[in-house]
């Protein structure tokens, strides 16, 4: 009786008959049997080796994913799936390249199945030796046998796809030979380190306190001494060091900042430790003495007047903020209220100014006080802009994320809705150096443009919004539409 490996090569063959590869003019059949070569070094998986066989069927012939899933079962389905682009027929395949590779990473992103890792490494090593040996004899005129004619789109799929699989699998030596490919056609792309055997202190926070959380992954509090953020799994190795290198670029301007002392592995996410001994984040802080909350939002308040008072040049290389704001705008109102939008942007232009530093996710998670004294974490978001652009992200964190349902401020920031709602107006009251209820309101109006900006952008990025998700887009849109009635500026 043949087993589910051999049932799948003699499949594959029928399915691929008479196909042959666009590079080499081989044979189609024998690029699924080199995948499931690699395959075979790095697991005795039957499911995964015979998902790399069967790869192609879907994408390349008229064989479904419900066939496969029937004769093979529903995990080589899923594999298979994962490696299965979507047609677009009613677009040439150039137009939609970049929109297919963008869908088709998501889902490598969001891989909780090594199976899906593995297969995509398979794939991908198989596919650039043939690149790579075809650009050895021709150069860069093997581009024009593309879909995609721009070598530095190919780049950056390759590039993107390797930094998604570098915790899991830099240990194997299929990873090493796509990255040494990869640096064949385009020289530097990675550092010569990552060909070589390279092994990352494994950590584990089980049992560990969970001390902060914010969008790119959670802080636990490791032992005494220790901390660690631990990234979420759309962060490669490279935005951990990307973040790192942006502390240090703050420290040297001044700003307070926990500085980490090495990357490591946490399950398969990366890690970052710091050394903050007898320390907590302002939000646990607030947490225990609620009562002190104002002593809190002051001492915040003067750190947003260190970070929003260092001033940089364009050499400092700091991006502008004003760009994700137009994202909130673009992504969210305008494709609520076209006129809307454009009311919106003509508060938001003109608050370009790149010689003011923002934080860029400055909340009290992010936030550690070390013996009287606060420290930074967090720091990939540093930019340059008008701080009104940072009150409207506290806004958005401490008030408007609560409006409808307190509890999801209460789960992110560890206290109650009511306790953020006065640290927002105490911190703007320290901030703004005043006892004027009507300039605290009128500040909180502006930062709340923002804030709900953002709050309609990140519904629109969901999959699928609820019925209370369109309701909240459109008692936001009516809020915005408010304010943009009143509003003449957003500078104060």
């Amino acid at each position: 009786m043949m087993n589910k490996i051999e049932e799948a090569i003699i499949y594959a063959t029928i399915m691929h008959q008479g196909k042959v590869r666009k590079l080499g003019n081989t044979p189609y059949i024998l690029h699924p049997l080199e995948v499931a070569q690699i395959l075979s070094t790095m697991t005795d998986d039957q499911d995964v080796i015979t998902a790399g066989i069967l790869h192609d069927v879907v994408e390349d012939t008229d064989g479904t994913i419900r066939e496969i899933g029937k004769r093979f079962g529903e995990r080589v389905a899923f594999l298979v799936a994962s490696e299965s682009e979507n047609a677009y027929p009613e677009e040439s395949r150039s137009e939609s390249w970049k929109k297919r590779k963008e869908e088709s990473i998501r889902v490598l992103k969001n891989a909780d199945d090594q199976g899906v890792r593995m297969l995509w490494l398979a794939d991908k090593l198989a596919n650039i030796r043939s690149l790579a040996g075809s650009y050895s004899e021709n150069g860069e005129k093997i581009w024009e046998s593309f879909h995609q004619h721009d070598p530095e789109m190919h780049h950056w799929y390759y590039r993107t796809i390797a930094e998604q699989l570098e915790l899991s699998l830099n240990k194997t030596g299929a990873f090493k030979e796509l990255i040494k490919h990869i640096n064949y056609i385009w020289p530097g792309t990675f550092n010569s380190e990552k060909v070589q055997y390279r092994k990352y202190r494994e950590v584990s926070v089980e049992g560990c306190r969970r001390i902060g959380r914010g969008a790119k992954g959670d802080v636990y509090r490791y032992d005494d001494e220790l901390v660690i953020k631990v990234y979420n799994q759309n962060n490669t190795y490279s935005d951990v060091e990307r973040e790192i290198a942006m502390a240090r670029r703050a420290f040297v301007l001044g700003i307070p900042t926990a500085i980490s002392f090495g990357i490591v592995s946490v399950g398969d996410q990366y890690g970052a430790m710091y050394e903050l001994v007898d320390s907590d984040t302002v939000s646990g802080c607030i947490m225990c003495n609620p009562g002190q909350v104002e002593t809190y939002a002051k001492m915040m308040a003067q750190l947003a007047h260190t970070i929003h008072g260092t001033h940089v040049t364009a050499e400092d290389g700091f991006p502008g903020a004003l760009d994700r704001i137009r994202d909130y705008i673009e992504g969210g109102i305008g494709k609520e209220d076209d006129a809307l939008a454009k009311k919106v942007m003509a508060l938001i232009e003109p608050l370009e100014d790149a010689g003011t530093l923002l934080h860029g996710d400055f909340h009290t998670g992010n936030v550690f006080l070390q013996n009287g004294e606060l420290l930074l974490i967090d720091m990939d978001r540093l930019a340059t802009g008008h701080p009104i652009l940072e009150l409207g992200d506290l806004y958005y964190f401490y008030v408007i994320l609560g409006e409808d349902n307190p509890s999801v401020v209460e789960r992110f920031m560890g206290f109650s809705y009511e306790t953020a709602c006065r640290f927002m107006h105490l911190f703007l009251k320290h901030y703004l150096g005043t006892e004027d209820e009507g300039r605290i309101r009128e500040v909180s109006e502006k930062a709340s443009l923002i804030g709900y900006s953002r709050l309609i952008r990140k519904i629109r990025k969901q999959r699928k919004p609820a019925d209370t998700d369109h309701m909240l887009v459109r008692r936001c849109v009516e809020r915005i539409a408010d304010l943009t009635d009143t509003l003449d500026t957003l500078v104060f």
